[in-house]
């Protein structure tokens, strides 16, 4: 039998999302209604079929897919969770675990069973596959899995239960993200005193893949106490310039939890990730 899902909604993720489902055979519904030009034409190209109401749309399928903006993400639930539905909602969003397990009790209220879902990467393309990781119901978790078997999505069922895709989510994006935006405040400090050429040279220098490299943490901890006071005179520098000083403050403010592990570089890695709790 075909599956269906309802995608809510196509952007620029989740028109790509879908249009992978398609390939395995998975008819994958769009509700128009209220949609702006350049998603309807996101879903056209990406073989989704318009619905006419997300009543019907509902009404037909298995799954229900939300990949919205962060701060939608309930709202949207609560809007499919008005109408009759007995399938699986995936809330594939990125927002903490906290929000999912929220949306997972109120769709647990009505009966409907809620699969936690978080996009790791950019949309799928000849050139990238995000990953979709899965928790929750393990039978449930599967057959969302089974819908992008061999497609550019690469499901990555977890042994865990609500909330544990999102924290991996929140985990990953939280270097992601702040790194991209430190970069930006980095190169504007460097420009605003005539060295951006230089900072870029030595950019290109970098080799280090920091996030993988977690063997290195326990040398931060160790020189934690001389890196907070550098971070400072960095805030000082960016807040003379009229740049946020907010990231860097924030940097000082987490190397002060490791104050006490002074010169401790051979401190085992669960330890030095237990003195920021």
């Amino acid at each position: 039998m075909t599956t269906t899902f309802t995608l809510l909604h196509p952007g620029a993720m989740g028109a790509k999302v879908g249009g992978q489902a398609t390939l395995t055979g998975t008819r994958v519904l769009h509700v128009p209604t209220g949609r702006s030009p350049a998603s309807l034409e996101r879903a056209r190209r990406a073989g989704l079929e318009a619905a006419e109401s997300l009543e019907s749309a509902l009404a037909a399928s298995d799954f229900v897919l939300s990949v919205c903006p962060p701060h939608a993400a309930e709202d949207v639930a609560h809007e499919v969770l008005a109408h009759p539905f007995g399938g699986v909602y995936v809330e594939a969003n990125a927002i903490s675990p906290d929000r999912t397990r929220r949306i997972a009790a109120a769709c647990a209220e009505r009966g409907v069973l809620m699969v936690d879902g978080s996009i790791l990467g950019g949309p799928p393309g000849p050139d990238s596959a995000p990953r979709l990781y899965l928790s929750g119901d393990g039978e449930a978790v599967a057959r969302v899995a089974a819908v992008f078997e061999d497609t550019r999505v690469l499901a990555r069922p977890l042994d865990a239960g609500i909330g544990a895709a999102s924290a991996l989510k929140m985990s990953y994006a939280s270097y992601q993200k702040s790194a991209r935006v430190l970069a930006a405040v980095s190169h504007a400090l460097a420009a605003s005193h005539g060295v951006g050429a230089e900072l870029a040279l030595e950019a290109g220098s970098l080799t280090a893949n920091i996030l993988a490299e977690t063997e290195h943490l326990p040398s931060v901890a160790a020189r934690a106490w001389r890196w907070a006071p550098e971070l400072e005179e960095i805030a000082a520098t960016l807040r003379t310039a009229g740049l946020p000083p907010d990231l860097a403050e924030g940097a000082a403010t987490v190397l002060r939890r490791w104050t006490d592990d002074k010169d401790r570089f051979d401190l085992p890695l669960e330890e030095v990730l237990a003195h920021l709790h």
